[in-house]
Formats: structure tokens, C-alpha cells, sequence
């Protein structure tokens, strides 16, 4: 059955009524934000700001099909950002497909620790492992003039997604796209630095996530194996063969006690430096670790304790 007519916009189809009428339906629906969920509909359909909207006055009819279409997606916790096909990190819009995860908040406090740990560099080589729509490769490259990006994915049509991305940013210069499962094709000893927020969630937990990630976010992006390690923990040994001495890893994880384990592991694999951040709510979420290099992991360096979670800073 079709949703009904609010009747201040039977009365008048204005801009304003849309929206009332949105947000009402979003929020029967269970939309977390829907008020701005429908602003940022209307405003994508018509090609104009947010503050803007209550001027657009009288909507034309096939407008406001188009809008009603939009919040009907929406209300079937379709994502709103593949509705409107794009997202904004750190201030780049970003093309997004099916193929690739939405880029999420937390993962620009991952991309603010690697532009913290390459202050003061003026040429670095950096690995983005499972680009996915090349967020975190492209957030680098447009913010450090010095970095050149390998960003790998093993996945054609996520590639495609972030080729678009680099090209339409102006960073085809200085991003270059691998296909790759993890750093396989990356050369040993070759990297100053290591960036990932790969698959980490517990294969059990996928049917228990939000629909707009569940239903939406590839698989593929999301599914960490039996426990969630299945490639972190690989992860963590490939990036201690490609980095080279002091190079620094950095990894985005589930969280609480999977980045226990995840800084660990580092300490088990050599790494020295090991240290835990945590995201906005408060959530100890990444890793970072420096590679001594061989000879410095065979003396046993890494086997220190992580440092207490820190919310910011540079990296050590």
C-alpha cells in the first residue's frame, strides 16, 4: 500500500511539506536521522545545499515522484548514501557502486594517524590493503603531496569503483591500483607504511548487523572468517616482509578484545612500538606498529606490551 499524502503537501507540494512528510515516514520506518536523511534526498535530487531547501518553494510533479521514489528506498533501509551514490571523507566525495563498502567515520581517525606518522616526510610509499572505493589511498595522496599509494583489492569491480575515484580527484599520478589478495604482489621491504581496515567482523555476527550494512555493504568487505582474524592475522606477516626498517603499520579492527589480539600478534611477528588508539565513542579500535627490520626482530625487539590505548597523537 502506498504511504499517504500528508495533507499540507496535497494542499500545496512545497519543499518543506516533502520533507515533513519524509521524515515521518523514515521514522516509522526506523531510520536513525530522518529528517536530515530526507533533507540530503531532496537536496541531492535537486541539485542544491541542504540550507537552501526551505527556498526551493513548489515542487514539480515528476520532482516530487522522483523524492517519494528516494525516501522509499530509504525506508527500506537501502543506505543513503547509495542512494545519492556518493559519500564524503575527509572532505572528497567518493563514487560509490555495489561493489564497495561505504566509507565509514571512524576510518578518517585511521587516515589522521598515518598523515600524523608522515608529517615531516617529504617522499613516503604507503600500501592501501583492500582499497575498497580508495578512500583511505586517495585521503592520503590528496593530503600529503609527497606520498605515492599502492592500493590493492582483490576485487575487479572495487577497483573499477576507486579507479573512477582517483581519476575524477586528480591523484592518477601518484595512487596505483593492484589487483592483489592482501600485499601479495607488493615487493619486500618496499613500503614506509602499511594502512588497512580489512574484513574483521566474526562470520557470526553478519546476520546480527544493521540492514543498511547487512543487506548492502559487500561480503566480501566485511566477512573476517570464524573469528574475524582470518586476514589480519596474515595481514600483520605480510606487512612485516614489505615494510622496511622502521616503516609503520596500520590497522583498523573490530575493536576491544580483537585489537588486543591484533597488537599480539605484531608483538609475536617482531614489531616494536606497538600502540592502541580508540575511535570516537571511546572504542579501542586501531593498531599501529613499527617493523625494526630482521636483524632487529631477531634480537627479539618486539616482544614488548602495546601501550595503553591513546586518543591521539602522533604515532611512536
Amino acid at each position: 500500500m502506498a504511504p499517504a499524502t500528508s495533507p499540507a503537501l496535497r494542499r500545496r507540494p512545497t519543499a518543506v511539506a516533502a520533507i515533513e512528510e519524509a521524515t515521518a515516514r523514515l521514522a516509522a520506518a526506523g531510520v536513525e536521522t530522518p529528517r536530515a536523511d530526507a533533507e540530503w534526498l531532496l537536496a541531492g535530487i535537486l541539485g542544491r545545499g541542504r540550507a537552501a531547501l526551505a527556498l526551493a518553494g513548489e515542487l514539480a510533479p515528476a520532482t516530487l515522484a522522483r523524492f517519494r521514489a528516494a525516501v522509499a528506498r530509504r525506508a527500506a533501509r537501502e543506505p543513503l548514501q547509495r542512494i545519492l551514490g556518493w559519500e564524503e571523507f575527509r572532505g572528497l566525495r567518493l563514487r560509490l557502486t555495489p561493489a564497495v563498502m561505504v566509507p565509514r567515520p571512524e576510518t578518517e581517525l585511521l587516515v589522521e594517524w598515518a598523515l600524523a606518522w608522515l608529517r615531516g616526510r617529504v617522499r613516503a610509499r604507503a600500501v592501501d590493503v583492500g582499497t575498497g572505493s580508495g578512500c583511505i589511498a586517495c585521503a592520503l595522496a590528496a593530503e600529503h603531496p609527497g606520498v605515492e599509494v599502492v592500493a590493492c583489492d582483490l576485487s575487479p569491480a572495487a577497483l573499477a569503483v576507486a579507479g573512477a575515484n582517483v581519476r575524477a580527484l586528480g591523484l592518477a599520478g601518484r595512487v596505483r591500483l593492484v589487483a592483489a589478495d592482501g600485499l601479495g604482489a607488493v615487493r619486500a621491504a618496499s613500503a614506509d607504511l602499511v594502512v588497512a581496515n580489512p574484513p574483521y567482523l566474526p562470520r557470526a555476527l553478519l546476520a546480527t548487523l544493521a540492514p543498511e550494512v547487512r543487506d548492502h555493504d559487500p561480503r566480501l568487505a566485511l566477512d573476517g572468517g570464524p573469528d574475524g582474524l582470518a586476514v589480519l592475522r596474515p595481514l600483520v606477516r605480510e606487512a612485516a616482509r614489505v615494510l622496511v626498517p622502521g616503516g609503520r603499520l596500520l590497522l583498523e579492527t573490530a575493536g576491544g578484545a580483537q585489537a588486543e589480539v591484533v597488537a599480539a600478534t605484531c608483538a609475536t611477528a617482531g614489531f616494536t612500538a606497538i600502540e592502541l588508539r580508540r575511535d570516537l565513542p571511546g572504542v579501542v579500535r586501531f593498531v599501529g606498529a613499527t617493523w625494526p627490520g630482521a636483524a632487529g626482530a631477531a634480537r627479539g625487539l618486539g616482544t614488548g606490551r602495546a601501550a595503553a590505548p591513546s586518543p591521539g597523537g602522533e604515532g611512536r
